[in-house]
């Protein structure tokens, strides 16, 4: 197969790949409660996360945390994290979705803002590592936008064209990141952001994972 024939999909990893839903609001409520602030539903939750993280927060508290604030709330948030996701697994259907795109002679890899040297065992544990050519997940400090991570990941991809790269995400700033990369995106709506709010960023955006790579076939032909 020659360069750029293929089209690639880069996905999210939390909220997307992995259904952590209940990790995250687990977390984030054990967090509050340490922190002296109220619990959220997941509903609530949903409406009103975005990126950069700290903003959510200003939502929920009327105020953007202090630096050193924003580090506390990190570290509680990413160690009750660590105990929750335990329990959860991968998307419904997410193994096999993976394993087809990968036998049509198509490539894929990860991108997260998830910490590189936790994600790289998630995603081996679970047996889906060699379907990926890359995985990539956050170095550095956390709460960012995904947009500068996902030049650098795309371009370290052999023979992997931007314009027939799709990224499938859970979060309106994949979109964002895989347009100022070059890529398309899809938007699925079974992790961190509601329905409403992803249809406000202009790209197509689905309720399951089958519909997003249909959709990303679509997108990169």
């Amino acid at each position: 197969m020659g360069k750029h024939e293929a089209a690639h999909i880069v996905w999210d990893w939390n909220g997307t790949l992995f259904h952590d839903n209940e990790a995250i609001i687990g977390a984030t409520n054990a967090a509050f409660v340490e922190l002296g602030l109220a619990p959220i539903t997941l509903e609530r939750y949903r409406s009103l996360y975005c990126v950069p993280v700290p903003k959510f927060y200003e939502r929920l508290i009327g105020r953007l945390p202090t630096d050193a604030e924003w580090e506390v709330m990190d570290e509680i948030f990413h160690r009750y994290y660590a105990e929750h996701r335990a329990a959860c697994a991968l998307t419904e259907g997410a193994a096999e979705l993976l394993a087809g795109w990968r036998s049509a002679g198509q490539s894929q890899s990860i991108l997260s803002m998830y910490v590189h040297d936790e994600l790289v065992p998630l995603v081996r544990g679970f047996g889906i590592e060699p379907h990926f050519v890359r995985v990539d997940g956050r170095v550095g400090p956390s709460g960012g936008s995904k947009a500068e991570h996902m030049v650098r990941h795309l371009g370290v991809l052999a023979g992997v064209d931007p314009a027939r790269t799709v990224v499938i995400g859970d979060a309106a700033d994949d979109a964002v990141a895989a347009l100022h990369a070059g890529a398309r995106a899809v938007l699925y709506t079974g992790g961190s952001h509601s329905r409403a709010s992803l249809e406000e960023v202009g790209v197509p955006v689905v309720d399951t994972l089958a519909e997003a790579v249909e959709e990303a076939q679509r997108l990169a032909a």
